[in-house]
């Protein structure tokens, strides 16, 4: 049996081993059977009605024991209530156990069991919500790799957000994660970026292929002004000298602009130096040991329909020059290389063909393709201002870039929106709404909730309201009892789940979600519980309790817009 909690939540875990042992118990007394792979597992309820916890346990018992999983659930109860497990229940703070619909088993925790949550945020602050469920895994996680033949634009921003997002999420579940930009710089489109730059900086019409847009001409200028020596230059000479500084200037732009996002990455991987010391070529000789690789045609080909691609692979052309699939074969192998146990791509919206063939190329590494690799595809995002849609940059010539959408509506909102959607569906970004300070603005509305949390606590101290130290006994927990009390506890115990299942699920957009709902119960609760004093009230338990309960919320709060890149702040 397996405990899916983890170290996220300490009753929970508790739980678990309580029904391990009355498991036992059961075994030897009632002749119950016991799969062998049975998970016991706990979910917070959504309805309070159901109680706060529920196991489906009994059903997946009944089909071994073929009894009804409502008569297995009776005698589990049973069992529970006997003065076995008396003590256990006590200590976990079990109120009452009752069985619901077809089996399922439902527990209601005493008060101070709820608010024991508090006690756990208060004693983990930012480190609240991590847990060491993915420990021991190594993720290399790859995502914008952009050409460095232009600035970064609406399509890589979306994966600028998601990705970085997604890497704090998975660090916060335990993983080791290596951030990883994969630079397309080989091929053609440098030498066309190189002849674009020369021939703007000779007044010559850019190429037919060539890159367009004002940047072309910014780089031309400080090319020049930094090498004025570059206007000698002709033929072969120039393209290199050319492409050699463009590509510095670009890249270099790019990885400002990304840091100014709150993007970080922790490995910028140059895919030409895949074509040092002959790597690409022994990678194309592992795979032929295999018996993966064979030559038809006068062409070297890789057999990835055996693991399901559409067609064989093209490593190398029939004139001997490399396909770009050989590229990817030995960017994945020397990812593996590097020790990684799942490399994680996040692609754009027209690379979908690609999950086949890079998951072929696992298996034909001998990796498990549904282990080793997982390929996620970004849909497109539109910008609307003013009610129309945004094509056109003023730098690049073609769509919003990543900078001109920060300078529009600002980092957090830009971050908070473009994560906020499963990035399998295709977004709309409203810059109006992204500018307003109100409630229909969700990133605003949840840091409103932040900053509202903090200022009441700034009010507190002046009316000489204090925080209670934890750990907060058991007497002022149990003060705790409004129904909007317990919807926020009940809210506050559910965020080391949701950050465990964003991992799980690489999914970063669960915690905006969460957090919007988190504000809005927090909202509800100021509205109907008095937190502070009101003109000569005298300080009381309740006072401090509420106010240790609205810090803790701000903790969480905090917790789960760091885990997004976005700030908590104490004013607004």
């Amino acid at each position: 049996m397996s405990d899916k909690s983890g170290d996220l939540d300490p009753i929970s875990t508790a739980l678990v081993h309580l029904f391990d042992s009355m498991l036992k118990v059961a075994v030897r007394e009632s002749s119950l059977k016991i799969p062998a792979k049975l998970k016991i597992d706990f979910q917070r309820t959504k309805n309070r009605e159901h109680g706060d916890f529920a196991t489906n346990i009994a059903l997946a018992l009944a089909k071994e024991n073929e009894r009804a999983p409502k008569e297995i659930a009776d005698l589990l109860i049973k069992l529970l209530n006997s003065a076995k497990f008396t003590e256990n229940l006590n200590e976990i703070g079990i109120k009452k156990i009752e069985v619901a619909g077809p089996g399922f088993i439902n527990l209601f925790l005493e008060q101070q069991s709820r608010g024991q949550v508090i006690n756990l945020i208060l004693s983990n602050l930012e480190n609240f919500g991590h847990s060491n469920l993915l420990k021991g895994q190594r993720i290399n996680l790859e995502f914008v790799s952009a050409n460095p033949t232009g600035p970064l634009h609406l399509g890589h921003t979306r994966w600028a957000a998601v990705g970085d997002g997604m890497a704090r999420v998975l660090r916060a579940a335990g993983a080791t994660v290596s951030t990883e930009f994969y630079i397309n710089d080989r091929g053609n489109q440098m030498n066309l970026f190189a002849q674009s730059i020369i021939n703007v900086a000779q007044n010559k019409p850019v190429p037919a292929d060539g890159y367009n847009g004002e940047y072309i001409k910014e780089l031309a200028n400080q090319i020049l002004t930094e090498n004025p020596d570059f206007k000698k230059l002709t033929g072969e000479a120039a393209i290199t000298k050319y492409r050699e500084a463009g590509y510095k200037l670009q890249l270099s732009e790019q990885q400002q602009v990304l840091k100014d996002f709150r993007t970080h990455f922790d490995t910028w991987f140059s895919e030409e130096s895949l074509y040092q010391d002959d790597f690409v070529n022994k990678v194309i000789e592992k795979y032929r040991a295999k018996g993966k690789v064979f030559t038809e045609e006068g062409a070297i080909w890789l057999r990835t329909t055996e693991f399901g691609d559409d067609k064989d692979r093209v490593l190398v052309k029939s004139d001997g020059a490399f396909a770009y699939f050989a590229s990817d074969i030995a960017y994945y192998t020397s990812k593996r290389d590097r020790g990684f146990d799942l490399c994680i791509y996040l692609l754009g919206a027209d690379h979908h063909g690609y999950i086949a063939r890079l998951k072929a190329a696992a298996g034909c590494a001998g990796d498990d393709p549904e282990k080793n690799i997982k390929v996620l595809i970004g849909q497109m995002v539109k910008i609307i201002e003013a009610g129309a849609e945004l094509k056109l940059s003023k730098r690049a010539g073609t769509i919003i870039t990543l900078a001109e959408l920060v300078e529009k509506v600002g980092v957090d909102a830009a971050r908070y929106t473009l994560m906020r959607y499963p990035t399998d569906t295709p977004m709309v970004l409203d810059v109006d709404l992204l500018k307003k300070h109100t409630n229909d603005n969700p990133v605003y509305y949840v840091q409103y909730a932040h900053a509202r949390i903090c200022a009441m606590l700034r009010n507190a101290k002046d009316l000489s309201v204090t925080v209670l130290k934890h750990p907060i006994a058991n007497q002022y927990l149990s003060l705790l009892g409004h129904e909007r009390e317990i919807d926020l506890l009940s809210a506050l115990s559910k965020f080391p789940e949701v950050v465990a299942s964003s991992a799980q699920l690489l999914q970063p957009h669960r915690i905006c979600r969460y957090l919007e709902d988190l504000a809005g119960i927090y909202h509800r609760f100021y509205n109907d519980c008095r937190v502070l004093p009101v003109g000569e009230e005298k300080v009381s338990e309740l006072h401090q309790m509420r106010v240790t309960l609205s810090l803790a919320t701000a903790q969480v709060i905090k917790n789960g817009l760091t885990l997004i890149g976005v700030e908590a702040p104490e004013r607004m």
